[in-house]
């Protein structure tokens, strides 16, 4: 026969979710699973205080590899969260990005959904 582990309800871990300035119980806070995975946050957060980097720029900021850059920046493209630019300096291919309008608005939302785990967390 199995051992079962049954908690009693005194024993129950509380699940008071987050709590906003005033104290009162906030909703589950979901984040931005597209900015979340740690690539990706590391582009919108470089591109948030940048006017724009180039595709190796971002390489070497983020010490990573041309295919690792190239699929995290298209589903960021894809969200519409940065833009990207290409052209040519003489013969040689730029490939440019900058954050979105909607890009800066996505990173300000995890951004406060972060800090208010943080605070949630620290009392």
């Amino acid at each position: 026969m199995a051992k079962t582990s049954a908690l009693k309800k005194e024993d129950k871990p509380e699940t008071t979710g987050l709590r906003d300035a005033g104290g009162a119980l906030a909703g589950p806070v979901e984040l931005d699973r597209l900015i979340h995975e740690r690539m990706r946050l590391g582009i919108v957060s470089a591109l948030a205080v940048n006017e724009s980097l180039t595709f190796n720029d971002l390489k070497k900021l983020l010490k990573t590899t041309d295919g690792n850059i190239s699929v995290h920046a298209r589903k960021l493209e894809e969200a519409a969260y940065i833009a990207c630019t290409k052209s040519f300096e003489g013969r040689m291919p730029k490939t440019e990005y900058r954050l979105t309008e909607a890009g800066r608005k996505a990173l300000e939302k995890y951004l406060d959904h972060m800090e208010a785990l943080i605070r949630a967390t620290r009392r």
